[in-house]
């Protein structure tokens, strides 16, 4: 847990900080690194997450429900995070106010704590002896560059450097707090495991929202591109690959 914890707090840390080295004319390279984690995180939910949750006790209505929650909550929280989380940037000066940079930071938390708590549970309820591994590749994945894009807007809607550095340790805390969270939850047994399923359905449709957008917003215009594929099927088989032997 401690591994996990310092190595999410790291990835945030490191990616947000790249904002201020970056040119931010020049974003093809950070538009592939979202798409590969795009892949990523969505076949690991496809085959991982999904096929832990539907072979538990729980109906499969119920976990599709959950599933279907969690997948529009996320729609919801962009109507604050105007797609931070799966990288979307901004890289000129915006109207936003400040109350919109803290509900903003809110969103982002909220979505954070909740990948922390996800990694508590690496089995989910089967203990059949895998790993968090691919999981916590699949979130790093994803973290980097919203990080990046995060601190991007904090950049523009916050003048104090300070400032914007304080916000980002506070996301970059919010994953380590979940999986704290999340463990202790778990070893004193404060939610049962029907209820738990249905947290973590509910989660994994946030994954699907998050990998499914990004593939929609890196070609808007719905022009084939080698490249774009090539890096998608990457992602993927290295999804596979992390799933099998991490």
């Amino acid at each position: 847990m401690i591994f996990n914890s310092i190595v999410l707090f790291i990835c945030a840390m490191v990616g947000g900080l790249m904002v201020y080295g970056l040119d931010k004319k020049k974003g093809i390279n950070i538009k592939l690194i979202l798409i590969f984690g795009g892949s990523y995180l969505f076949s690991i939910t496809i085959i991982h997450i999904l096929p832990e949750l539907y072979q538990s006790e729980a109906s499969g209505m119920s976990i599709g429900l959950f599933v279907l929650l969690g997948f529009f909550f996320q729609n919801f929280l962009e109507y604050f995070t105007s797609g931070v989380e799966h990288g979307h940037m901004h890289a000129h000066k915006h109207s936003h106010t400040s109350v919109a940079g803290y509900s903003l930071m809110i969103a982002l938390c909220l979505h954070a704590f909740l990948e922390g708590t996800f990694l508590a549970y690496p089995n989910i309820f089967h203990d059949h002896g895998s790993k968090s591994g691919s999981l916590l590749i699949g979130v790093v994945l994803h973290k980097i560059p919203a990080a990046l894009a995060l601190m991007s807007v904090l950049t523009c809607q916050f003048d104090n450097k300070k400032f914007q550095i304080f916000l980002l340790v506070l996301f970059s805390l919010a994953s380590p707090f979940g999986l704290i969270a999340g463990s202790y939850i778990k070893t004193i047994g404060f939610m049962e495991d029907a209820g738990l399923l249905l947290l973590f359905a509910f989660v994994g449709g946030n994954f699907l929202h998050i990998s499914t957008t990004i593939f929609i917003e890196s070609s808007p215009e719905h022009n084939w591109n080698l490249k774009r594929l090539l890096v998608s099927i990457g992602g993927a088989a290295v999804a596979v690959l992390a799933e099998m032997y991490v």
